[in-house]
């Protein structure tokens, strides 16, 4: 009996020992487990390509002030800031590819850019197909009317099946467009220019916009153009758009913005190009 008790306690002996041998493994294992995912993770950001690459790809759509071409040709707005400061930060060159606002997000899925950079509102539908960083610029839409042809007008009063709005396809003030005035028809440009032109010429009554695009027109325009109500609508923050499922590019991303919004840089840059006009004589009119 003693030699079978003997037997017992050490075979339990073994047995905690083995189980305590199983769980320190097991504790090493894991770590290392999760090292190589984060590795591997980090390895596939598009932060990584951009460093071996030189250069960061950011897709954007020309329109005033965020982003546009002066009188040489070449690009300037609040997004060529933003991306330069950003190529900057990270050592690498800055190259930006225009493209056309209503296939920019596909353009951005299939890979022809890194991440864009375009006064993109983030919102549900969108954030359904990428990532959205914390906001780095906060804007409103207001409405841009050709005065005589809304002479009177209340807000109500643009619910009309008589009434044409003018917009950039794909844009957010299409959108809010189709919801708020359901009744009026909606011309769909793929310029925001080609949307206030069209009110301009009296082929539309109105078109809506993000500040200060619309208030800059009435008041270059004052004998035509007007913005008839004060408010704003639909006031929300634009953000970086990037490929789902890179936690290193958006963690880089929202770091980036954080730094800048907290030293005023942003503000800075977003008050010179939305709320001056120092650098109207840069650009062709029209």
């Amino acid at each position: 009996m003693r030699f079978l008790s003997r037997l017992t306690a050490k075979t339990n002996w073994r047995t905690r020992c083995s189980a305590l041998l199983v769980l320190a493994l097991a504790s090493i294992a894991v770590p290392a487990q999760a090292q190589q995912a984060t590795q591997a993770l980090s390895k596939d950001s598009v932060i990584e390509e951009i460093k071996k690459r030189g250069a960061i790809k950011i897709g954007l759509s020309i329109f005033k002030p965020w982003s546009m071409r002066d009188k040489n040709g070449e690009l300037i707005g609040f997004e060529l800031d933003v991306g330069r400061k950003l190529a900057e930060d990270m050592g690498v060159d800055a190259e930006f590819i225009p493209t056309a606002w209503d296939g920019i997000i596909p353009a951005l899925v299939s890979g022809k850019f890194d991440v864009i950079i375009s006064g993109m509102t983030t919102t549900p539908q969108r954030n359904l197909t990428i990532n959205f960083t914390n906001p780095y610029a906060y804007s409103g839409l207001t409405i841009l009317a050709n005065k005589e042809m809304t002479e009177g007008f209340t807000l109500e009063d643009y619910n009309s099946e008589d009434v044409i709005f003018a917009a950039r396809r794909g844009a957010t003030p299409a959108t809010l467009i189709a919801e708020m005035f359901p009744k009026a028809e909606l011309l769909l440009f793929d310029e925001d220019g080609a949307s206030t032109q069209e009110v301009l010429n009296g082929k539309a009554h109105a078109s809506m916009a993000s500040e200060p695009t619309p208030s800059t027109e009435a008041r270059r325009y004052p004998d035509v153009l007007h913005v008839p109500f004060t408010e704003t609508f639909s006031a929300t923050g634009e953000a970086f758009g990037l490929r789902k499922s890179d936690p290193d590019a958006l963690n880089y991303f929202n770091n980036w913005i954080n730094t800048y919004t907290r030293n005023g840089w942003l503000e800075e840059r977003n008050n010179y190009w939305f709320r001056g006009n120092d650098w109207a004589d840069m650009v062709p009119e029209g």
